[in-house]
């Protein structure tokens, strides 16, 4: 089904656009393995982060926002320069929502749906 995000900067009380995202599964023989990026959208979405190429499959996958480059555009100071959520997929035929709720010195992240 896929794996989806949404961003919203806390201290704005708007979405976060503009910040790139990258997906990586975790191959135990070979380390991460990037299989999706994109950027959020205005209304600071990324409906689905997996390559088109690439069937969600279980294991383990990591999601990392580079709140650095968001904030830097934002003219703000950041106290962390890009969150990583690991997060494991037991069955590949559900879709997986991992949203960001963020702040120049704070964050937090849940399943979503």
């Amino acid at each position: 089904m896929g794996i989806s995000t949404h961003i919203l900067d806390t201290s704005l009380g708007r979405p976060a656009r503009g910040v790139p995202v990258a997906l990586e599964f975790h191959e135990p023989s070979t380390d991460w393995q990037v299989i999706g990026k994109g950027v959020t959208d205005v209304d600071g979405r990324l409906k689905d982060l997996l390559s088109p190429d690439i069937q969600l499959k279980p294991g383990d996958y990591r999601i990392t926002f580079d709140t650095g480059t968001y904030f830097s555009a934002s003219k703000v100071e950041g106290f962390y320069p890009e969150v990583s959520v690991i997060f494991t997929i037991r069955d590949a035929a559900q879709h997986y929502h991992v949203p960001l709720l963020l702040s120049p010195f704070g964050y937090s992240t849940y399943r979503g749906s």
